[in-house]
């Protein structure tokens, strides 16, 4: 399939249209995920930290792909690329999105001096297949999560 004119770039104001195109595409990562707009706060305090950015690909001023890059900080960690919520439009897969805000992601990683790490549910067969296609290792780790009430 060929390249769309995509433009893939960080966002640097709020606007309602980017809270709405981003929540579109959240479905699409996980069938618990509803399709309402980003929430405006968190938004808001991803855009103004100096320690995460929001990527958001465009295709005529619509949003069709977004990565959120964090830098994780730690004594033993030192200083880590972060990625949550890489997604593209599955309408509009196959047309190089994926791989312009892959491009995007490494370069954002080159600025802050860091590598890249991310995790990704089992069921996520195509991005894990779009993940070691593009350099990606599989880390023998586990994760875990402790819901605070």
């Amino acid at each position: 399939m060929s390249e769309l004119d995509v433009i893939v770039g960080k966002l640097e104001t709020y606007s309602e249209a980017d809270a709405i195109g981003i929540g579109r595409l959240m479905p699409f990562l996980s069938e618990r995920l509803s399709s309402e707009p980003m929430d405006e706060e968190l938004l808001r305090t991803i855009i103004e930290s100096p320690h995460h950015d929001q990527l958001v690909a465009k295709l005529d001023g619509q949003i069709v792909g977004a990565a959120t890059m964090n830098l994780l900080m730690g004594p033993g960690a030192n200083k880590q690329g972060y990625l949550e919520d890489f997604v593209t439009d599955p309408e509009l897969r196959g047309h190089g999105i994926g791989d312009k805000v892959w491009q995007s992601m490494l370069s954002w990683c080159k600025e802050q001096g860091v590598d890249l790490s991310f995790t990704s549910r089992q069921s996520r067969e195509d991005a894990h297949r779009f993940y070691l296609n593009h350099g990606a290792a599989v880390r023998d780790t586990t994760v875990f999560h402790v819901s605070i009430e």
